[in-house]
C-alpha cells in the first residue's frame, strides 16, 4: 500500500514549501496547474496533497492510517477522482460527466479532489467546457491539473488556475531515486539514466520498458561510427527511423535524449566537461570530434522541428525518416 508523504517529493522544494504552507493555513486555490517536465514528482505531489486533504487522522497530515488515508491508498475514496486521456486526449464527454459530478457535494470529508492527468492533452472544446468550472467553481472541490510543459496548455486554462512550476532534478538526486526504483542498477547506470533523461527519473522505468533507451544508444553510436558511404547512411538511417516511429508515447522523449545528446557534445567543445558515470562518454568525445558547434546547432534545431511536427500529428514515420536522414547525411 503506498505511503504519501510530502519527503517523497525529492528536489521541488518550492513547491512543496508553498502547498504545505497552503494546506496548513487552510487557503487553498480552487484549482491547481502543476506544469514542469514529465517525471519529475508532478503526480506525486497531486496524490500527496489529495492524501493529506483526505486524511481524517491527526497532524502531521496524510497520516497513513485513518479511514481516509485508508480508503484513499486502495484507490476506494468516493471523494477522490482522477481523470486521464481516452485515448489520445482528455475529451469533452469526460469533462461533461465530471461536471455533473461536482454539482453534487461530496460524500465524506466535506471536500472532493480532482485530478486531471496529461491535462495538456485536452482539446480546445474539453478546455472551453472546464473552464465554465474554472470561472465558477463548485464550492467543497478542489482541481489538480497535472500538465506536461512538452506541449503548450490552452491560455483561458493557465489564467484561471494557479500555477506551481516543477523542474529538473539534480543529476545525483535524479539518480538516487533511479537506483531506488532499480536495486539491479549500480552508481554509474543510474547516473547514466539520470543524464538520459535530462534529470526526469519517472522517463527512466518507462525509457527501459518501451525500449527507447536501448535505441537511443543505437542511434548515437551509429551516429558517431566512422562514416560510410552515403547509401549505407541512408540505408541505416531509413531502418533506425522505421524503429524509432514504433515507440508510441516514448518518442517524444527519443527526441528530448537526442537533443540532451547534441548539447551535451556542444558543452564538451566549450570545456565544459561531463559528469561522471555517462555510458555515453565516449560517443560524446567522437562526435566533439566530428562536429563543430554550428553542425551541432543545426542538429538540434532539426530535432526541434522534428518535436514541433510531432505535436501537430504529422506522420511520425515520415518525422522520423526526415529527422535522421538530416542527422546522418552532411
Amino acid at each position: 500500500m503506498t505511503r504519501y508523504d510530502f519527503a517523497q517529493v525529492r528536489g521541488q522544494a518550492k513547491a512543496v514549501n508553498l502547498l504545505s504552507r497552503a494546506l496548513e493555513s487552510g487557503r487553498l486555490a480552487h484549482a491547481y496547474l502543476f506544469t514542469g517536465p514529465d517525471g519529475v514528482g508532478k503526480t506525486l505531489m497531486a496524490r500527496t496533497v489529495a492524501a493529506a486533504l483526505l486524511c481524517t487522522g491527526p497532524d502531521p497530515r496524510p497520516c497513513g492510517h485513518c479511514p481516509g488515508c485508508l480508503k484513499f491508498a486502495s484507490a476506494n475514496h468516493p471523494d477522490f477522482l482522477v481523470i486521464r486521456p481516452d485515448g489520445t486526449g482528455i475529451r469533452i464527454d469526460q469533462i461533461r460527466e465530471l461536471k455533473k459530478t461536482l454539482s453534487f457535494p461530496p460524500f465524506e470529508t466535506g471536500l472532493r479532489v480532482v485530478i486531471l492527468e496529461e491535462a495538456q492533452t485536452m482539446r480546445r472544446e474539453a478546455g472551453n467546457s472546464l473552464l465554465k468550472v474554472l470561472e465558477e467553481p463548485p464550492p467543497d472541490n478542489l482541481l489538480i491539473l497535472v500538465a506536461s510543459d512538452a506541449e503548450p496548455i490552452l491560455p483561458t486554462i493557465l489564467s484561471r488556475c494557479q500555477v506551481i512550476p516543477f523542474h529538473s532534478l539534480p543529476i545525483p538526486v535524479a539518480a538516487e531515486i533511479i537506483a531506488r526504483q532499480d536495486k539491479e542498477l549500480d552508481r554509474d547506470g543510474a547516473l547514466a539514466l539520470a543524464e538520459l533523461t535530462g534529470g526526469c527519473p519517472g522517463r527512466a522505468g518507462r525509457l527501459e520498458a518501451g525500449g527507447a533507451l536501448a535505441l537511443h544508444r543505437e542511434l548515437v553510436a551509429a551516429l558517431v561510427a566512422p562514416p560510410r558511404g552515403e547509401a549505407q547512411q541512408v540505408e541505416t538511417a531509413l531502418a533506425l527511423a522505421a524503429r524509432m516511429a514504433e515507440l508510441k508515447e516514448e518518442l517524444a522523449v527519443s527526441f528530448d535524449l537526442l537533443r540532451i545528446f547534441f548539447r551535451d557534445v556542444l558543452v564538451a567543445l566549450s570545456g565544459g566537461g561531463r559528469a561522471v558515470g555517462s555510458s555515453l562518454a565516449g560517443e560524446i568525445v567522437r562526435a566533439a570530434e566530428r562536429w563543430n558547434p554550428d553542425q551541432l546547432s543545426a542538429r538540434i534545431r532539426a530535432v526541434d522541428s522534428a518535436q514541433k511536427a510531432l505535436a501537430r500529428n504529422c506522420n511520425r514515420g515520415l518525422v522520423c525518416e526526415v529527422l535522421l536522414l538530416e542527422l546522418f547525411l552532411p
